[in-house]
């Protein structure tokens, strides 16, 4: 199944999306919301699957389904912990900070916990109010999940993935080194985070969804040009049972939470930080990638964070070349 909210009040109006996401149909007569179904998983999942089959079958009342009009899946959910499944991007983050990387990073995923409260949708703008924050996007996969105990291994915690999505986890980078010399983690640093139109059932994804694995390529354009193409089942140190089990070690997680995967990144097919796109590489899922590439080559950063105006698009196709949850894009506005 592939679920989008309408906007309708705080947590939006649930409704079914068909696979080549043309086509809607409200589904709220059976819940209200993403996050009611989420709560009692067992008994909507098979209510919400018949519906969603007649909706392909073009068996019931359906109209034009524009990502541009939706909320995000969840617009407030009880938890967004972000993951770093991919160490490849820690690492050169860190190097731009001039922090090293512990080893411990390639077996103990680092995790934050963002703001859920304002979940933004995938046509919304990027409020920034100071271009010198150092606004950067972060194209990143991410899942949800039903009650996860206190607890779980990892290999049981793939069994509580519902759905799966994605995600542009909006960074200030200029800010970030302050906030965490404090030693007390990401708060101002981290604006709101914006997701796909839709999210999909794991069995959406056929084969790509394996191991808690996606493995598409994440398709990033900044201002209409190709920006990063990272292939998001390669060098994926963690994968999503792992992050669920890391956050699920001291404490219950509840139906709902949004757990991602981080920036996804690939090094080139040499072993090095890779190459740009507009070189003939897979390019970067972030602006701060590049940047340090940069630094390493030439001793400077050259590629500026994002600035008003800028276009960030994030997209992920399927082997038939079909957008699978329609695309973030957002442009960056002055808030």
């Amino acid at each position: 199944m592939k679920l989008a909210s309408m906007p309708h009040g705080r947590d939006g109006r649930l409704v079914l999306v068909s696979k080549d996401l043309a086509w809607f149909t409200p589904a709220d007569h059976l819940v209200p919301t993403l996050q009611a179904a989420l709560d009692d998983w067992e008994l909507y999942a098979p209510l919400l699957e018949a519906l969603a089959t007649e909706l392909e079958h073009g068996a019931i009342p359906r109209e034009r389904f524009h990502e541009r009009e939706v909320a995000a899946p969840l617009p407030r959910a009880y938890q967004w912990a972000d993951g770093s499944a991919y160490v490849n991007h820690v690492e050169l983050v860190r190097k731009a900070r001039g922090a090293e990387l512990p080893d411990s990073f390639w077996h103990d995923p680092l995790m934050y916990q963002g703001g859920s409260d304002d979940l933004r949708g995938a046509r919304a703008p990027i409020t920034l109010a100071d271009e010198a924050w150092g606004c950067d996007m972060e194209a990143e996969i991410c899942v949800v999940t039903d009650d996860v105990p206190q607890g779980t291994s990892a290999a049981d915690a793939l069994g509580h993935v519902r759905l799966v999505g994605l995600v542009n986890d909006v960074s200030l980078r200029n800010l970030i080194p302050g906030e965490l010399a404090k030693g007390f983690g990401f708060v101002q640093s981290k604006p709101a985070t914006h997701f796909s139109p839709v999210f999909v059932t794991p069995d959406e994804l056929g084969e790509a969804w394996s191991g808690g694995k996606l493995n598409h390529v994440l398709a990033v354009d900044l201002n209409g040009q190709a920006f990063g193409r990272a292939e998001a089942g390669e060098e994926c140190t963690f994968d999503f049972g792992t992050l669920i089990a890391h956050l699920a070690k001291t404490r219950r997680v509840g139906a709902g939470s949004i757990i991602g995967s981080g920036t996804v990144s690939n090094r080139g097919a040499d072993g090095s930080p890779g190459r740009p796109c507009s070189q003939g590489g897979r390019g970067y899922s972030c602006i701060a990638e590049q940047r340090m590439i940069e630094m390493i080559a030439g001793g400077e950063a050259k590629t500026p964070f994002l600035r008003f105006g800028d276009v960030v698009r994030i997209d992920m196709r399927d082997a038939k070349g079909h957008s699978i949850f329609g695309a973030i894009e957002g442009e960056v506005i002055k808030s």
